[in-house]
């Protein structure tokens, strides 16, 4: 078997002093990330402006787990997409306790998870 090259990953050949040209680093670009979806955008900013409309009705303790759950519900935080769900129904959990002031975040939550595909 003397004599078979193989290469995984990074590669460097160097041939004397002169004319090297530095490591061959065998990799592409990263691929870039898909664009949003403009409507799972729009429902978003609706459900955001739609919590923030119930979270002055709320008393101190449910406003504090709707602020928790926003970044992951939004995905303005890096979650699995088990996490977000579960934050989407713990939003839609608050706001259906209470009742007809909170049926537009209701609404809004399943709209998102709705353009969401879960």
């Amino acid at each position: 078997m003397s004599g078979d090259n193989f290469y995984f990953g990074d590669n460097v050949n160097m041939t004397g002093g002169a004319n090297n040209t530095g490591m061959v680093k065998n990799v592409g670009a990263p691929a870039a990330a898909p664009a949003a979806d403009p409507a799972l955008l729009e429902a978003i900013g609706e459900l955001r402006s739609r919590i923030e409309e119930l979270r002055g009705q709320l008393p101190p303790a449910s406003a504090q787990v709707l602020d928790a759950a926003l970044p992951a519900a939004t995905g303005d935080a890096e979650v699995p997409a088990e996490s977000r769900q579960s934050a989407l129904m713990s939003i839609a959990g608050i706001a259906a306790v209470v009742g007809p002031l909170g049926q537009s975040v209701v609404d809004a939550v399943a709209r998102v998870i709705e353009l969401l595909g879960s």
